[in-house]
């Protein structure tokens, strides 16, 4: 079997199916309302930095809901980490809600906890 050929063509499929990937994980802001989003609630999950964007959950108005952040890079350089916000607070989170209204998801510009903001998405104010 001709390994260099057999290469030469995997290789360029392969690197297609990454690059599509990631385009397909990495979402931007245009499934969201245009309008600024504002909801106050309990975070029930802690802030996690796997994965292409940080998230975490808050339960308000009788829903768990979605809060997305920035990727993790930005949302630690914003002073928000993993251990920043226990279980049970009670914070803000500012953004734009999911176009979909039975989606209960907000992309998140700003987190505030005990009076500090966190800004993950300052070039967006």
């Amino acid at each position: 079997m001709n390994y260099r050929l057999l290469a030469k063509k995997l290789l360029p499929i392969i690197a297609i199916g990454t690059i599509a990937e990631v385009s397909w994980a990495h979402h931007g802001w245009a499934g969201n309302e245009d309008q600024q989003f504002e909801l106050t609630g309990t975070v029930v999950k802690a802030v996690s930095l796997a994965g292409p964007h940080a998230n975490l959950q808050i339960k308000a108005e009788g829903q768990v809901w979605e809060i997305t952040l920035a990727p993790p890079a930005r949302t630690e350089r914003a002073g928000l980490k993993e251990s920043t916000i226990p279980i049970g607070a009670e914070i803000t989170v500012s953004g734009h809600r999911s176009g979909e209204a039975d989606r209960f998801e907000i992309k998140t510009e700003r987190v505030t906890y005990q009076g500090k903001v966190y800004n993950v998405y300052p070039d967006r104010e």
